[in-house]
């Protein structure tokens, strides 16, 4: 049974930076379902648009070519957007970047590709959605992760992006409250189907290795990410802003191998 009612964003609209694929589809999937307009946004307008048709079609769903790093893209792709379906009521930075490498094996160009897509990416794209927001009431979004807080051994490039994504929701939500805006991020632990995972336990092994220091034990799935993103975008939480929100099993809770306290290391 769906714990959100029916129609719950009829009237609705929504942009989705990132939503061509993976947990921020699934969020478009979610919030469609919902009764809301929904544009999704990528690099590859061929998967843009196959990612409307799949979410529901032309009625419901519009697919845009944008690159979140250039900035006069992201306002081409927004006016797109409104020019279809209205003003935004929700908005959500999704898109990202990432591969497994240690600092000294990681070229300059490769670090800053992955802080230009997350955070910049995501500032862009809060920046240029704010003129076409519905205020007040507007809910905006960043997808970050784990590593904006917890150091990871091969991730320095997510860890200094994602670090400065939480930054920026909490100083956009502090600048932008007064008008009506709220501004929160999603931070997923490991998901099942995500391209994400598939890099980083390409293994049996590894992903057994992995759900093994879950709390819960297990991956999340997309349609709990699209859950949460659902909750912060409504009016249930319409007094949270500048929160960043753990969707994770516990996962930052630390290693739960052991329930001893061992860490299954005896």
């Amino acid at each position: 049974m769906d714990p959100f009612r029916a129609n719950l964003f009829a009237g609705k609209t929504a942009f989705i930076a990132g939503g061509t694929s993976g947990i921020n589809l699934g969020i478009a999937k979610r919030l469609a379902g919902l009764g809301a307009k929904v544009s999704v946004a990528g690099r590859n307008p061929e998967k843009a648009e196959g990612a409307a048709r799949e979410i529901g079609g032309t009625d419901i769903a519009l697919g845009l070519s944008c690159d979140v790093r250039i900035y006069q893209s992201v306002e081409e792709a927004l006016q797109k957007a409104v020019d279809t379906f209205g003003k935004l009521d929700i908005v959500i930075s999704g898109a990202a970047g990432n591969f497994v490498a240690p600092a000294l094996g990681m070229s300059a160009n490769g670090f800053r590709t992955v802080v230009d897509i997350d955070l910049n990416g995501t500032f862009n794209v809060f920046r240029a959605c704010y003129q076409h927001l519905n205020r007040p009431g507007a809910s905006l979004i960043a997808i970050t992760a784990g590593q904006a807080v917890n150091a990871a051994m091969l991730q320095a490039h997510v860890c200094a992006a994602k670090a400065g994504i939480n930054q920026l929701c909490r100083v956009l939500a502090m600048e932008w409250g007064p008008d009506g805006v709220r501004v929160n991020g999603i931070s997923p632990g490991p998901i099942a189907d995500t391209e994400g995972m598939a890099r980083l336990a390409p293994t049996p092994e590894a992903e057994t290795a992995i759900k093994a220091r879950v709390p819960l034990r297990r991956y999340g799935t997309k349609e709990e990410i699209g859950d949460a993103a659902v909750f912060l975008s409504s009016d249930a939480a319409r007094y949270v802003t500048g929160t960043i929100l753990d969707v994770d099993g516990g996962s930052q809770l630390g290693d739960a191998r052991s329930r001893d306290g061992s860490n299954g290391l005896t």
